[in-house]
């Protein structure tokens, strides 16, 4: 893939869009019932969108939403039923046109590989997978970054445990997988680190248990915690950008590899934004789409490492930015015109209890004063779940999460 001529320059700003598409959405169905799932369902339902919460396993929350007008169960979308229970859903319900919304990689995957299947019925929100790939699968993502010159870490595949002893590492490095579209003990973790050779031909091994080799890759180690990472969010159309803002993701949840971020802020970073567009230019993206980079402190450069075609953790944050990215998208399903948007920096996006746990790490890590972490908490910001206009999910969040600890709890002790 060559690099097309990039056409967007400003930061924080889009152009007037009008797209005409064949037909109105009815509605929207949201696929997944966690935090995530929970902002899409008030983004649409704030505007009187009709929206169906589809929940799995023990992800609730969006489904307990005043917001969600009818509540739907399915528990794994890796378990090969997927297609057929959304087309029946569809076919019965008469959801000709309704949008789909994915949640979770596993969803995304499921969307993109039967995309033509399930747009005889549904408005879809992801590319096929022929498009998509170069966007989730990091063996791709990184070969389409070194022909249009977006950095990303120093990357290897092996095949096998033999080939890691000739490999020029220098330690310490990472061992990820190259998707996350399969749910297991590595892709949870997200990434694991290994400080010498022996440790990591051990985790290698461990890591071929749970993935064949040609989705494992090693990286190399970038310091720095949240602080250094950044995102570029923001809603495409036919490889023109329609709205995006910039984040600075400062804390996420557990401090090193975070599973999630916890506190998240809206800046002004020119740079992140200009290697976001030259990527998603290259691959002529449409839909929702959470970009990630992690500034290198010792080169200043920012590398790339995930492209998230879907609703991100820290979502709910772009409506309090001005960027209410899934209303922006049904509007112009519409064919409603969208007027030049702005997006604010400075708004501040919190997840309290992940949030809490992850300071008090980087409190005994001296990363962290206890002054410095009130004083992030003073002033307004957006809640990750709470709401004053839909406060049921905010009220039952701590309840739940005590829940699943106790479970996995006595799930790991046999009990």
């Amino acid at each position: 893939m060559k690099e097309r001529p990039a056409t967007h320059s400003a930061p924080h700003r889009s152009r007037s869009v009008a797209v005409k598409v064949a037909q109105a959405p009815g509605g929207a169905i949201v696929m997944g019932g966690d935090y995530r799932g929970l902002a899409l369902v008030r983004s649409l339902g704030r505007h009187q969108i009709p929206v169906w919460v589809i929940n799995q396993a023990d992800q609730r929350l969006a489904g307990m939403s005043k917001y969600a007008r009818r509540t739907l169960f399915y528990r794994d979308w890796e378990d090969g039923g997927g297609v057929a229970f959304l087309l029946e859903l569809g076919r019965k319900h008469n959801l000709q046109g309704w949008l789909l919304f994915p949640t979770s990689d596993d969803s995304v995957r499921l969307l993109a590989e039967h995309h033509e299947q399930l747009a005889e019925i549904y408005e879809m929100t992801v590319l096929p997978w022929q498009i998509l790939q170069w966007a989730v699968d990091k063996r791709l993502m990184n070969k389409l970054s070194d022909q249009i010159g977006v950095d990303h870490p120093k990357t290897y595949y092996p095949f096998c445990a033999e080939e890691l002893a000739s490999l020029e590492l220098s330690f310490p490095v990472i061992l990820k997988p190259t998707r996350r579209d399969n749910f297991n003990q590595l892709t949870a973790a997200k990434a694991w680190r290994a400080d010498d050779l022996e440790t990591l031909v051990v985790q290698y091994h461990k890591a071929c248990r749970l993935l064949p080799p040609e989705m494992l890759m090693i990286q190399e180690f970038i310091p720095g915690g949240g602080e250094t990472q950044f995102s570029y969010a923001g809603f495409w159309k036919d490889g023109q950008p329609v709205a995006f803002l910039v984040a600075r993701r400062t804390r996420q949840f557990p401090v090193d590899f975070g599973r999630a971020s916890t506190f998240v802020e809206t800046v002004n970073e020119p740079r992140v934004a200009e290697l976001a567009v030259r990527f998603l230019k290259a691959i002529q993206y449409s839909g929702l789409v959470e970009v990630e980079f992690k500034q290198d402190s010792r080169t200043g450069k920012f590398n790339l490492l995930d492209v998230n075609p879907r609703v991100w953790g820290w979502y709910s944050l772009c409506r309090r930015a001005g960027v209410d990215f899934a209303h922006i998208l049904w509007q112009i399903y519409q064919d409603e015109p969208i007027n030049e948007i702005h997006a604010r920096t400075g708004e501040r996006w919190v997840r309290l209890l992940p949030d809490f746990l992850a300071s008090l790490k980087k409190i005994q890590l001296g990363q962290l004063s206890v002054r410095e972490y009130v004083r992030s908490l003073t002033g307004p910001k957006e809640s990750a779940v709470f709401a004053a206009d839909d406060p049921l999910p905010g009220l039952l969040e701590a309840p739940l999460l005590f829940y699943l600890f106790m479970k996995r709890f006595f799930r790991g002790k046999g009990i």
